[in-house]
């Protein structure tokens, strides 16, 4: 047995679904092996449902992995990194390719949610070179908004790494902007309830000077946090929360959490926001 096939084993999955996000969690967490041992975290940190999932124990699955630059850098790229990605999924058995995926640009504005894409990201997607699924979309955002903080996580699996990390109330930010102003078009991100609940409910303070500081980055507009709690109070009472709970279910380990769902729950959850000083 690989070490790969070890480490999906010990997620103990029960069916199809379980295990393909089991094994796209064991392949996230040997992405993060290779970039550390290839540098990659001198330069970027990790965020995002990913993020939460692998060290913070948010209680579902998440596809796609998010990383930022700490410092504007044009000559830092994910390619640059490509071959101690490869060089550690080998070391657990596995063969993996990495292909660029394409962008549709919005052209509407600078970082539009068009097509799942912000302009100025480089996005891949890696995938076994026998099996169609499953595969990991790896993502940085080389013109980010500044102004946060990180932390360094340990990973103990595949082997010891020291993970660079945003910090949980900018990562906070990131995920009240992308649940406030993500274009939706057909399809509603649950996901993004399901981690603003999480926030909610481990009281983690919201740095809202970063959120200011994306909005006005990404979206052009200047908000203060009497719009902002209008707005976010506005997209939680008017999305319906079917749809909401539809996307998130194949992700969630328990599907009885989301029993309580309703608008009128997540506006109390606005309620409780708590702002970092």
């Amino acid at each position: 047995m690989t070490l790969y096939e070890k480490m999906v084993d010990e997620l103990h999955p029960q069916n199809k679904v379980e295990r393909e996000n089991a094994q796209r969690e064991v392949m996230q967490e040997i992405v993060l092996a290779g970039l550390f041992r290839g540098g990659f975290f001198k330069h970027a940190a990790f965020y995002g449902g990913t993020c939460l999932r692998i060290f913070h124990d948010l209680r579902r699955f998440s596809e796609d992995m998010d990383f930022t630059q700490t410092e504007k850098n044009p000559a830092v790229h994910l390619e640059d990194f490509f071959k101690s990605i490869i060089e550690t999924f080998k070391l657990t058995g596995r063969e993996v390719t990495i292909k660029k995926k394409d962008k549709i640009l919005s052209p509407l504005r600078r970082g539009g949610y068009k097509a799942g894409f912000k302009d100025n990201t480089d996005v891949y997607d890696i995938a076994f070179q026998t099996e169609k699924t499953p595969k990991v979309k790896i993502e940085l955002d080389t013109n980010p908004p500044l102004g946060f903080l990180t932390e360094e996580k340990m990973l103990v699996k595949p082997y010891s790494s020291m993970v660079r990390c945003v910090s949980l109330p900018d990562l906070f930010a990131g995920k009240m902007h992308a649940l406030l102003l993500r274009n939706w078009k057909s399809r509603v991100k649950g996901r993004d309830w399901y981690d603003f609940e999480w926030y909610v409910r481990n009281r983690i303070p919201l740095n809202f000077a970063h959120l200011q500081k994306r909005i006005s980055e990404f979206n052009g507009i200047k908000m203060s946090m009497d719009d902002f709690l209008e707005a976010l109070k506005q997209r939680l009472s008017e999305t319906d929360i079917n749809v909401v709970k539809e996307d998130v279910l194949r992700y969630v380990f328990d599907e009885s959490e989301l029993d309580i769902w309703s608008n009128d729950y997540f506006l109390k959850l606005a309620d409780m926001i708590v702002f970092k000083e």
